[in-house]
């Protein structure tokens, strides 16, 4: 479910590819697929109708805290009323662990106390953890063609000089992941002997968030990146950020693409940024044998998509 989206599209694509599966894509539109099946993933009784004789889901749907919620209670009661339930990849988020910070394992507690989104992710996951055929993904930050944020936003404020060196503001740590590397872990979650188990999975050794502009800056050709100061960073949460938003609903009121218009650098994103956590994702090292893509070969993979013209 939620194939129509930026993470579904790739795990669609990647099961495809494999010799083993036959993927059925779901999700609230069909996209042009033949083989595609519109769920209301929100509904038990739509998903338990799309669940007959299917031998693994994997359950990627985004969308606001009362969504994710509502998917999850779903996805697995619709399941569970199955004679034979099949195992279920849910795909959740760092987000779930919260204010947490330092090295954080599987096993930590799911604060989920950053803002609506966080908490939302969190009780999914519980939700998640309650049905034994589950298979919990926790991503960190998905980069890589097509990812709406930061391989599409990011990258215009960094050809636009709009984001740059935020010194102290950016030595958090970015816990990227490469969009094919999650896919990829899709597929092992669905076949290794996992179930009833959560995964982090992100790259071993982040960077900061100031190394991630900088060394995506170079793929995109945009150095030298320069220092914002906390002054123009004000700046552009009063003033620019509400200016570029209304902007961006008025493009979306016209019928307007809003792509070419300057995005709205966020609370929430400065906030991330100086987030002193790294995910650690031995355990899907070990356990799913999960290996990761470097992340110059993974920014370079963005960067190309994005200088070839690509939007989302």
């Amino acid at each position: 479910m939620g194939a129509a989206g930026f993470i579904g599209r790739r795990v669609v694509a990647a099961l495809s590819a494999s010799d083993w599966a036959a993927a059925v894509a779901a999700s609230r539109r069909t996209g042009g697929a033949a083989d595609a099946v519109v769920v209301d993933a929100t509904d038990e009784a739509s998903l338990g109708a799309a669940f007959s004789g299917i031998d693994g889901i994997v359950n990627c749907v985004a969308g606001d805290g009362d969504t994710i919620r509502r998917n999850a209670d779903a996805v697995f009661g619709a399941a569970s009323r199955l004679n034979q339930p099949p195992r279920i990849v849910h795909l959740g988020s760092m987000a779930a662990y919260g204010s947490a910070v330092g090295r954080v394992d599987e096993t930590a507690p799911l604060l989920g106390d950053l803002d609506e989104y966080s908490k939302a992710k969190a009780a999914a996951d519980v939700r998640a953890l309650a049905y034994p055929a589950a298979v919990i993904l926790r991503p960190g930050i998905v980069y890589g063609p097509q990812s709406p944020w930061w391989s599409d936003r990011i990258a215009r404020l960094l050809m636009a000089h709009r984001l740059g060196d935020l010194g102290a503001r950016g030595d958090g740590y970015c816990n990227l992941v490469h969009v094919d590397d999650v896919a990829r872990s899709v597929l092992l979650a669905l076949r290794t002997p996992a179930a009833g188990q959560a995964f982090n999975v992100a790259m071993p050794s982040p960077p900061t968030w100031n190394e991630y502009f900088q060394r995506y800056a170079r793929a995109l050709r945009a150095v030298p990146l320069r220092r914002i100061s906390a002054r123009r960073l004000a700046v552009e949460l009063r003033i620019v950020a509400p200016a570029c938003k209304l902007l961006e609903i008025g493009a979306r009121l016209a019928g307007a693409r809003s792509a070419a218009l300057p995005p709205p650098i966020r609370p929430w994103l400065l906030k991330l940024c100086a987030h002193e956590i790294i995910l650690d994702v031995a355990k899907a090292q070990t356990v799913l044998g999960m290996q990761w893509m470097p992340l110059d070969a993974g920014l370079q993979s963005a960067a190309d998509w994005f200088r070839g013209g690509g939007r989302t």
